[in-house]
C-alpha cells in the first residue's frame, strides 16, 4: 500500500473542498447571512490542512488498484466529514449527524432527506445541499483528474473506482483529457438547463439549485412541496434534463466528434429510453382517473418515471397515494437505476441487460449444451472477467440489501417503509413509500438506522466494492 500519495490525493481533496465552500460563502455575502462564517471558518481549515499535508511530496506516485479504491472511498467520508460541518455549526441542524446525513446524500446525490422544513433554511445553507449534487454527480476525483495531472498513466485506477457502471474506458488516449471532457460536457448541460428554467420564469437561484439537483441527479429542492409548485414549462424542462443526465456520456462524446450513427446504436440507451417510455405509458393509463385530463396524467406520469429511473428523487405529486400497480412499477425502476457512465444511480441498466441474456443463454445452454454462444453488448463480446463482475456485484448488493433492511427493521417501522428507504439510499433515489414517501423524509429513522442509511448511500454511489476493501485487512498490507 502507498500511504504517501494516498496522502496526497486526501490532501488535493482537501484544496478542492475549500474551493467549493467558498461558493456558499459567497452566496451568505449577497443574501447577508449570519451562516456564512461557518462556510469560511471550514474553509480555511480544510485550506490549512491541505497544505500542510502536501509539504512532504509522496515518496513514489505510483499507485495501483487497491490504492486508488482506498484514496476514492476516503476522500468521499472526507468530504461528507467536511461538509457536515458549516451545515452544523450553522445551527440549523439538529445534530451533527442529521448534518452528515443531508450532506452524504447531496454528496451520493440521493436526495434524502432528515428536514420537515426545508424553506426555513438559509440560503447559503440551501444552495450547498443542492451544489452537493452537482459535485458527487460526475465526480469530485474526475474534476481533480481534469484539472491537475495526477500519478501519470495510473490514475485510470482513480476513474474506475469513482464512475458508475461495470466497466469505464477512456473516451480519448489519455486519462486527464477524458475528465476534461466528461466536465466540459457536464457543465455545458447544467448551463443550458439553467438557461431554460430562467426562460420559464424561475428565479437564478432557484434555477441555479435545481440544475445542479438535476445534473447530479440529486434530487434536493428548495421548497417543501419539491418541483410541484412550478410551472407545468419548468417540469418540462427539469424532466428532460433528468433523461438527459440518466444518459452514458459516451453517447454525447459521440454526438460531440460528429459520429450522431454510432451514438443512435448506443445498446444501453435505447434500451434506457424504451424502459421508460413503456413505463411512462403504463403509469398514465393507471392514474387517468386520479387527474383531471389524460394530458395531466401523462405529464405527471412522465416526471415521476425520469425521476425515480434517473435516481434524481424529485416529485411534483405524491406517488405514495398512486395505484399500488404504478407505485410497484416506480420500485422496480429504483432497482434498475440510469445508464453506466451517467450521473444516475442505482442498479445500472447495462448490468439488468447483460444478466437477462446471462439467463437467456443458460436456458439456451440448457436445451443445447454442446453449442457455445457468447453474450454480446454495444456490438461487443462480454468478456469473462466483466460477467463475473457483475455477478459478484449483484450478490454483493443483496447481501447489503438484506443486512440493512433486518438493521433499520429495529426500528420497528413497517416493512414497506423499511423496504423502500433501503432501495431509495442504496440505490442513490431519495425518496421511498409509506413514512419516507416524496412528502415525508427520513426523520423518522433512529440515530443507529441513520449511519445505516448512510453507509449505504456511500456504498451505492460508489458501486459498493470501493467502500467495503476498506473492512478488508489484506487492503491495508504495505506491499
Amino acid at each position: 500500500m502507498n500511504y504517501s500519495i494516498i496522502r496526497y490525493i486526501l490532501c488535493r481533496v482537501l484544496e478542492f473542498q475549500a474551493l467549493f465552500l467558498a461558493l456558499p460563502c459567497l452566496a451568505a455575502l449577497i443574501y447577508g447571512e449570519r451562516e456564512g462564517w461557518a462556510y469560511f471558518l471550514v474553509l480555511v481549515v480544510c485550506l490549512a490542512v491541505g497544505e500542510a499535508g502536501r509539504l512532504k511530496k509522496p515518496k513514489s506516485t505510483v499507485f495501483y488498484a487497491r490504492e486508488g479504491f482506498v484514496a476514492v472511498s476516503l476522500s468521499w467520508i472526507i468530504l461528507s466529514i467536511t461538509g457536515a460541518l458549516p451545515l452544523f455549526l450553522s445551527g440549523e441542524f439538529a445534530s451533527y449527524t442529521d448534518a452528515l446525513f443531508e450532506t452524504i446524500s447531496g454528496l451520493t446525490t440521493t436526495g434524502a432527506s432528515i428536514l420537515s422544513d426545508v424553506e426555513a433554511l438559509s440560503k447559503c445553507n440551501l444552495f450547498w445541499r443542492s451544489f452537493t449534487h452537482w459535485i458527487g454527480g460526475m465526480g469530485v476525483l474526475v474534476l481533480i483528474l481534469a484539472v491537475l495531472p495526477l500519478a501519470g498513466g495510473y490514475n485510470m485506477y482513480l476513474m474506475r473506482a469513482e464512475s458508475p457502471g461495470p466497466t469505464v474506458g477512456k473516451l480519448v488516449p489519455r486519462v486527464r483529457h477524458t475528465a476534461r471532457i466528461l466536465y466540459e460536457m457536464y457543465i455545458f448541460m447544467t448551463v443550458i438547463q439553467i438557461i431554460l428554467l430562467l426562460i420559464t420564469g424561475m428565479s437564478p437561484f432557484e434555477a441555479m439549485t435545481l440544475s445542479f439537483g438535476t445534473a447530479g441527479t440529486g434530487g434536493f429542492g428548495v421548497l417543501n412541496s419539491s418541483i410541484g409548485s412550478y410551472s407545468v414549462a419548468s417540469q418540462a424542462v427539469i424532466t428532460i434534463f433528468m433523461i438527459l443526465f440518466g444518459i452514458n456520456f459516451n453517447v454525447y462524446y459521440l454526438l460531440r466528434v460528429k459520429k450522431p450513427m454510432e451514438a443512435c446504436k448506443h445498446e444501453e440507451m435505447r434500451y434506457y429510453l424504451g424502459i421508460i417510455m413503456i413505463a411512462v405509458i403504463l403509469i398514465t393509463v393507471n392514474i387517468r382517473d386520479s387527474f383531471s385530463s389524460l394530458m395531466e396524467a401523462f405529464h405527471h406520469a412522465a416526471f415521476q418515471v425520469a425521476s425515480i429511473i434517473t435516481t434524481t428523487g424529485y416529485s411534483t405529486a405524491d406517488f405514495n397515494l398512486w395505484p399500488e400497480f404504478s407505485r410497484f412499477i416506480l420500485v422496480l425502476l429504483m432497482f434498475v437505476g440510469a445508464c453506466a457512465g451517467s450521473t444516475g444511480g442505482g442498479i445500472k441498466v447495462s448490468r439488468v441487460i447483460i444478466m437477462m441474456k446471462l439467463v437467456k443463454n443458460e436456458l439456451s445452454y440448457l436445451i443445447h449444451p454442446k453449442r457455445v454462444r457468447q453474450i454480446h453488448f454495444e456490438q461487443h463480446v462480454v468478456t469473462k472477467e466483466v460477467l463475473r463482475s457483475i455477478s459478484v456485484f449483484f450478490i454483493a448488493y443483496a447481501l447489503i440489501y438484506g443486512a440493512s433492511v433486518l438493521l433499520i427493521s429495529l426500528d420497528n417501522l413497517d416493512f414497506t417503509t423499511n423496504f423502500t428507504a433501503v432501495a431509495a439510499t442504496l440505490n442513490n433515489i431519495g425518496p421511498g413509500l409509506e413514512q419516507v414517501g416524496p412528502v415525508n423524509n427520513f426523520s423518522v429513522f433512529s440515530q443507529p438506522a441513520k449511519i445505516v442509511l448512510m453507509f449505504d448511500m456511500l456504498a451505492g454511489r460508489l458501486e459498493l466494492f470501493p467502500l467495503l476493501l476498506l473492512f478488508t485487512p489484506s487492503t491495508w498490507k504495505r506491499s
